[in-house]
């Protein structure tokens, strides 16, 4: 079993690599957030994933211990694949995808390319005992009062005959810039941006 690979970096696009050691290139499945950290003809270390099927041999690399942690437990939870589990981790950071499974918001999963509402609900259920030390404390905390407002904006603007659809997004961009927003203020952020 390979554990990890340290080389030059032969080739690199944003969803693989080839790893030159000694001679012998590896093409490694890379996500996003690994890919970034690699430069071309550099010297790089990598934390391998292998996993062997039947119809073929497959590295995934990771620039972190964590990072590979968290996709061996996506991987884990039924309906997801090495693939979908590189998108998700290219989509939200490792406290994000922490934080999401934590606090329950299936919504944010689901922004990940491929993975649907059954697949991201099952992804909450099998991890939320597992995910704790992937995430940040204070930015669980600042998610979880944001979900409260955001859900209290978006149930007040329901009253106001706003679908819940059309105010949501804009509920999320404003308070990604203004995280200490008020109820209040929010709901008349999204009534002038409607």
């Amino acid at each position: 079993m390979i554990f990890s690979l340290q080389g030059t970096v032969q080739e690199l696009t944003p969803t693989y690599a080839v790893i030159n050691v000694q001679g012998v290139g590896y093409y490694v499945g890379i996500s996003l957030m690994t890919s970034q950290t690699l430069v071309l003809n550099q010297q790089t270390f990598l934390f391998i994933q292998q996993i062997i099927r039947e119809d073929a041999h497959l590295l995934f690399g990771f620039n972190t211990r964590s990072e590979k942690e968290m996709f061996n437990l996506l991987i884990s939870v039924n309906g997801v694949g090495a693939v979908s589990a590189l998108i998700l981790l290219s989509t939200l950071s490792l406290d994000e995808i922490a934080s999401a499974i934590l606090s329950g918001n299936s919504a944010l999963i689901q922004k990940a390319k491929g993975i649907g509402a059954k697949t991201a609900e099952r992804i909450i259920v099998d991890l939320k005992d597992k995910v704790q030390k992937f995430s940040d404390p204070a930015a669980n905390i600042s998610v979880m009062v944001d979900n409260k407002i955001k859900d209290e904006a978006l149930s007040a603007l329901e009253v106001l005959g706003i679908p819940k659809r059309t105010s949501e997004k804009l509920a999320d961009r404003i308070l990604k810039q203004n995280s200490e927003i008020s109820v209040e203020e929010l709901v008349k952020q999204i009534l002038k941006n409607i």
